[in-house]
């Protein structure tokens, strides 16, 4: 059996950022990361970039903090959307430069991590590759499958009868054929990824039927990449600390303007104050999108209000008109849900039979890692997802002094908005079942990781052997990957200053200055439990989804690590100007210094 020092689960952003800062601080130890995809990227790989697949972001906020993703290199000029293919060259220029790409084998599917006796750990995987079994010893293991790595989609009644391509919308490029061959296609969903099939087949002249489940969350919040009076870039909006402070955040004193925070939050003025920034933000979208102008524009104007929407929260990068395909009848919105399917045909809640020759079904993620971990049971020390009935750690003791916690000091998350009284988990609908072992109707808790990242119990903590990476959606996706790696490896390394975390050596301990086994579980149940009242019209009560707090959260990861927080030239331009990947580009060898200096 082969032993590696490291093992990373995925080649997507975060798998490659990891590995290759603890390639660049542990330099002679052996590493590999294991991938089920013949390509680089996760959600980038080759196998992903369907058609019209850009990013959100534009030029200069998607990208690794050391490695510009430069015009000259890549062709993409300031002010564009990147293409996917563009980003997917990106990363495999990424892994090149920095020593990786031998270390990445494809098509290697991890199916089973057992957890090793002793006190140091380690972890046996079971390998598939190319219809081969073997396994592999990792004394450590970083998993980065991230939250869109096993599509969901459900079971639909009678779509063995449907006599038409049915597919998720993860497998779009393999279905491409269809927008040559197909005359009327339906798309089920109402996320960033449903308006991107929509806009493809729209815009090939394809008439598109587009379902929005009316027992769902309606059509994504969908903001024009400028936004509020001022005209401010949105990516950069929400990086800029200053009105990151007009967000309720539990993790946002790692930022240090408390008395800011609590003006905001704690004060009637500061709430009211709060509450006009939230109104000015939602109606300048739907102002400038002229939801109200149309029949069908009307239907996909967002049903949850703008300060509880999370990563939902998406940027228009069409480089043609979306909206002109609803209001001269290319696209035709129903909101309604599916309840069966017959020979070519979709038929709907509310009586209506759609003619498809074809279903592209964007119904979301099994949000659960794809690998089962062993013993049995161990996922309960771990911190995945699980029946709250078996919890260790998220009890309702646990959780009660959490909820008590978030709404003392954030009084305004007590009135949650009432996003669609008649809301139901997706496989609640009619017609809609599963076989599958991950059922999105059962309730199970949140991922319970401290800092998003490690186990907060007892024998992890110990053997730190184990790191999750990649499972915070947010805007700043390339910020975060980059130092969570090396949070990460200080982690595993027993670097990290005593006051964040317990210390294996339990001579640092007694010098009084770090967080009890005890501080560090009540501060993941507070974090974990913090999105289900922060982001109720997101995934906040399943996984840490959030925009604007993610500044305080890379605050809280630097903070942690003993670097500065405040990375701007005086308190002005902290305030005012956006956090950006150049902020952080010398962080990993001021870190270095650091450790080198003790």
């Amino acid at each position: 059996m082969e032993t590696l020092d490291l093992v990373v689960i995925g080649a997507g952003i975060a798998g490659i950022s990891a590995a290759k800062t603890y390639h660049q601080l542990n330099n002679g130890k052996t590493l590999a990361l294991l991938d089920d995809k013949e390509s680089v990227g996760g959600v980038w790989a080759n196998s992903r970039l369907y058609p019209e697949l850009r990013t959100n972001n534009m030029l200069g906020t998607y990208q690794f903090p050391d490695f510009p993703m430069t015009t000259e290199q890549f062709g993409v000029k300031p002010g564009d959307h990147i293409p996917g293919v563009v980003v997917h060259e990106y990363l495999k220029a990424y892994a090149e430069k920095f020593g990786i790409a031998d270390k990445i084998r494809f098509r290697h599917k991890v199916v089973t991590a057992e957890h090793q006796n002793g006190l140091d750990g380690g972890w046996t995987l079971t390998v598939e590759h190319d219809d081969e079994t073997s396994r592999i010893f990792a004394k450590k293991l970083i998993v980065a499958t991230g939250l869109t790595s096993e599509p969901f989609l459900p079971h639909i009644d009678g779509q063995e009868e449907f006599s038409a391509p049915l597919f998720h919308g993860a497998d779009f490029l393999q279905h491409v054929d269809t927008l040559e061959t197909t005359h009327k296609v339906t798309v089920f969903g109402g996320s960033k990824s449903a308006w991107d099939a929509v806009y493809a087949y729209g815009k090939k002249g394809i008439h598109v039927d587009w379902v929005i489940r009316e027992s769902g969350h309606g059509a994504v919040w969908m903001a024009p990449p400028y936004v509020t009076p001022l005209k401010k870039w949105l990516e950069k909006l929400v990086n800029t600390r200053m009105l990151t402070w007009f967000s309720p955040c539990i993790w946002g004193f790692a930022d240090g303007y408390n008395t800011l925070r609590n003006f905001y939050h704690g004060t009637a003025l500061g709430r009211a104050i709060t509450n006009v920034f939230w109104s000015v933000l939602g109606n300048d979208v739907i102002t400038l999108n002229k939801y109200d102008s149309h029949p069908e524009l009307k239907k996909i104007k967002p049903w949850s209000h703008p300060m509880f929407t999370a990563s939902s929260f998406s940027i228009y990068n069409y480089p043609t008109s979306f909206w002109d395909l609803l209001t001269k009848g290319t696209v035709k919105v129903h909101i309604a849900d599916i309840t069966g399917l017959s020979h070519k045909t979709v038929h709907l809640s509310n009586g209506t039979d759609l003619p498809a020759d074809a279903l592209c079904c964007v119904t979301g993620w099994k949000h659960v890692p794809p690998v089962k971990f062993l013993p049995e049971g161990i996922d309960l020390d771990i911190g995945l997802p699980h029946t709250p009935s078996k919890a260790k750690l998220f009890t309702k003791e646990a959780v009660e002094r959490a909820d008590k916690e978030i709404l003392g000091k954030f009084p305004r998350l007590k009135d949650q908005p009432v996003q669609n009284p008649n809301l139901k988990p997706l496989l609640g609908t009619k017609g809609l079942s599963t076989t599958d072992k991950i059922n999105p109707s059962t309730p199970l808790t949140p991922w319970t990781l401290y800092r998003f990242m490690v186990p907060p119990s007892a024998r992890f903590m110990q053997t730190r052997d184990i790191a999750f990476a990649g499972i915070c959606m947010n805007f700043s996706t390339m910020i975060m990957a980059h130092i969570q790696g090396l949070w990460i490896s200080a982690y595993f390394a027993d670097q990290l200053p005593v006051r964040t975390i317990p210390p294996v050596d339990g001579k640092r301990d007694r010098e009084g200055r770090a967080k009890t086994l005890e501080e560090v579980q009540h501060e993941t149940v507070l974090h974990a439990r913090f999105g289900k009242w922060r982001y109720p019209a997101g995934k906040g009560a399943l996984l840490p989804d959030f925009v604007f707090d993610a500044v305080p959260y890379l605050d809280l990861m630097v903070g942690d690590m003993g670097l500065k927080v405040h990375r701007k030239a005086g308190w002005l331009k902290e305030a005012t100007e956006p956090y950006g990947p150049e902020d952080y580009e010398d962080l990993m060898s001021e870190w270095v210094q650091s450790v080198d200096g003790e």
